[in-house]
C-alpha cells in the first residue's frame, strides 16, 4: 500500500546521492519527488504544503557529516540520508501522540463508543477491540446497538461467541435505550469495559448525528473512535473532519490498510482534526489488529521496513522453544519439509506477504517496481496442499522426488497442481536447505526473532574462535519468507540459482531402495500384530 509513497522518497534520495551538503536547489528538486508522492498517495493538499515546508526549512543548510561515530563505530552519511532523516522525524511528528490507545476510565467502567460510516469495518473493528481489551486483562462487553443495518446485530453476536465475550442487545428497542441499558448488564457481568457498537450510514447526515450526539450524552464514553477506511482516500479526512467536529473523537481507526490503500489517509488524519490514529486493521480476522506506532508507519512510508512491528509478529505466532529447536535444526541442514510446512502455517498466521515484505528493512527496495502488490498469498496454500501429499518419507528426505520422478504425479495429482510446481517446489526447497546451512553463520536482522536469538549468539562465538564464516544477508534468514523464490514470490537479485542435481539411481538401486522399503512395511505390520 506505500508503493506510491516510498516511490518518491526513494526518488528523492537518489537525487541527493553523494552530496555533501542540502542547499537550497537540490533540496527542492528532492522534493518535488516527494511532493508528486504525496499527492498521488492521496494525501490532503494542506498537509502536503505543511509538510514540505518544515522539511525544506530543517533540511536547508544543513551540512552532512559525512562520518558519524555510533555504537563504537563511524558509519558513512550521505546527504540523501540526511534527508531521509529529517522527513522520517517530521512523518513520526505528524502522526505520533501519547498516551495508551483506549483510556481507561479512573473510577467504574470505560465507555468505548464506535463510530463511523457505513461499510467502514466498524462492527468487526468492535470485536478486535474487545479481543484486543481480553488481552489487556480487561473484561469487555459488546453492545449491539446498530438497528440500522440489517443483520448487523447478528454479525456481532456471532464475533463475540468466537471471541466469548458477551454481547448486549434489547430487541426492538432503540439504540439510545439498548446504550442506556448496557452499563447495567456489564455490572450484573462483572465487565470493566463497554464497547458500543453504534450505527452508520452511507454518507453523513443529521439523523446519524443526532442519535450518535444522544448516546454520547447518555452514556458519557471516555473514548470515541471513528473507524475510517484508508481506502477512500482524501474522503476518510473529510469523514473524520465531520465527525470531530460533531462528537469530539479521541481517536483514529484506520481499517483495511492491507489493502489497495495508497497511504494518504493515514498522513493526514491527525494533522487536519488533531484526533490521533489509535489502531490499525490489517485484516478481517478479529486478531488483525494492532495499536498504531508512527515510528514504524514512517519507517515503511520511506522504505526502511519496520523491524519492531516485524518481532511483534512473530512473537505472537511463534512458540519460542519449538522455534529453537527448528532453528538449530534449519541452520545446521537437517531442516525438513515438515517443519517448513510448519513456517508456511505460521505466515499465514501473521498476515498478507506484502505486509510482510514492507516491514523487512530493505526488501521492499530490492523487488520489482509493483512485485510486492502481486504476492499471492493463495501460493502459501497450494505449497501446504503439496506438502500435504506427500509421505512421511518424502518429507523428511525430498531428494527421493529427484531421484524416482513418478513420484512426483502422484503429489501432483493428490495436490491437484501440475508436475511442474512440485518440481519447482522441491528444487528451491533442497536450495533453501543448502544455502541456510551455511548462512546459519551470520544471521543479521533475524537474530532477533525469537527463537533465533540463541542460535545467533552461539555461531558469533563458533565465527570468533574460527575467524571465518559466511557471509551474512540480512533479512533472509527465515524459510518461506519472500525472496527465496518460491512461486508466486518475488525472486531476489543473485538468488537464481539451482538446487544441486542428485544422482539418478540405477535399476539395481531402484530394486533394492523397493525391497528395503518392503521390509520395512512388513515389520510395521508385524509390530501392529503383536
Amino acid at each position: 500500500m506505500f508503493e506510491a509513497l516510498t516511490k518518491g522518497f526513494r526518488e528523492a534520495q537518489n537525487r541527493l546521492a553523494g552530496l555533501t551538503e542540502l542547499s537550497e536547489k537540490n533540496v527542492q528538486a528532492a522534493l518535488r519527488e516527494v511532493r508528486t508522492s504525496l499527492l498521488e498517495a492521496d494525501v490532503e493538499l494542506g498537509v502536503v504544503k505543511r509538510f514540505l515546508e518544515e522539511v525544506e526549512k530543517k533540511a536547508l543548510g544543513t551540512t552532512v557529516q559525512t562520518r558519524v561515530r555510533h555504537g563504537g563505530e563511524t558509519h558513512k552519511v550521505t546527504a540523501g540520508e540526511q534527508f531521509v532523516k529529517i522527513c522520517h522525524d517530521e512523518l513520526v511528528e505528524m502522526m505520533s501522540f501519547e498516551g495508551d490507545p483506549i483510556k481507561l476510565a479512573p473510577t467504574g467502567r470505560t465507555g468505548v463508543m464506535m463510530v463511523g460510516l457505513q461499510g467502514s469495518g466498524k462492527t468487526t473493528t468492535a470485536a478486535k477491540i474487545a479481543r484486543w481489551l481480553d488481552k489487556q486483562g480487561k473484561k469487555p462487553l459488546l453492545v449491539a446497538a446498530d438497528m440500522q443495518r440489517p443483520a448487523a446485530v447478528e454479525q456481532l453476536q456471532v464475533l463475540g461467541g468466537q471471541l466469548s465475550v458477551p454481547v448486549f442487545n434489547l430487541p426492538g428497542q432503540s439504540p439510545l435505550e439498548i446504550c442506556r441499558a448496557a452499563p447495567a448488564e456489564a455490572a450484573r457481568l462483572g465487565c470493566d469495559v463497554v464497547v458500543y457498537d453504534t450505527a452508520g450510514r452511507l454518507a453523513i447526515d443529521e439523523p446519524l448525528m443526532q442519535e450518535l450526539s444522544q448516546i454520547d450524552e447518555r452514556v458519557h464514553p471516555a473514548n470515541i473512535l471513528l473507524v475510517v477506511d484508508a481506502m477512500i482516500g482524501q474522503d476518510a479526512v473529510k469523514t473524520a473532519k465531520s465527525f470531530n467536529e460533531r462528537l469530539g473523537i479521541s481517536g483514529v481507526v484506520l481499517t483495511k490498510l492491507d489493502g489497495d490503500a495508497r497511504g494518504g489517509a493515514a498522513l493526514s488524519v491527525k494533522e487536519v482534526t488533531g484526533a490521533p490514529i489509535v489502531f490499525a486493521g490489517m485484516g478481517e480476522t478479529t486478531d488483525k489488529l494492532e495499536p498504531f506506532r508512527a515510528e514504524g508507519m514512517a519507517s515503511r512510508v520511506l522504505g526502511m521496513g519496520d523491524v519492531v512491528g516485524l518481532m511483534q509478529d512473530f512473537e505472537a505466532v511463534v512458540d519460542e522453544k519449538q522455534a529453537e529447536k527448528d532453528a538449530a535444526r534449519m541452520m545446521s541442514g537437517q531442516f525438513t519439509l515438515d517443519d517448513f510446512l510448519n513456517q508456511v502455517r505460521m505466515l499465514q498466521k501473521m498476515g498478507s506477504l506484502s505486509d510482510l515484505v514492507d516491514k523487512i528493512p530493505g526488501l521492499s527496495g530490492m523487488v520489482p517496481p509493483g512485485a510486492a502488490q502481486q504476492l499471492d498469498d493463495r501460493e502459501l496454500v497450494r505449497i501446504e496442499a503439496m506438502i500435504q501429499s506427500m509421505t512421511l518419507g518424502e518429507r523428511g528426505d525430498p531428494q527421493v522426488l529427484v531421484r524416482e520422478p513418478s513420484r512426483v504425479k502422484r503429489i501432483s495429482k493428490g495436490s491437484g497442481q501440475p508436475p511442474e510446481g512440485v518440481s519447482e517446489l522441491v528444487q528451491k526447497f533442497l536450495f533453501m536447505r543448502q544455502m541456510m546451512g551455511g548462512f546459519g553463520q551470520n544471521l543479521g536482522m533475524m537474530g532477533n526473532i525469537p527463537g533465533l536469538r540463541n542460535i545467533a549468539m552461539a555461531r558469533q562465538a563458533q565465527k570468533a574462535m574460527k575467524g571465518g564464516g559466511f557471509p551474512g544477508m540480512p533479512g533472509m534468514g527465515f524459510p518461506g519468507m519472500p525472496g527465496m523464490g518460491f512461486p508466486g514470490m518475488p525472486g531476489m537479485p543473485g538468488m537464481a540459482a539451482e538446487a544441486p542435481k542428485m544422482r539418478v539411481l540405477s535399476k539395481s538401486e531402484k530394486n533394492a531402495k523397493k525391497n528395503q522399503r518392503k521390509r520395512e512395511r512388513d515389520a510395521r505390520k508385524k509390530g501392529k500384530k503383536r
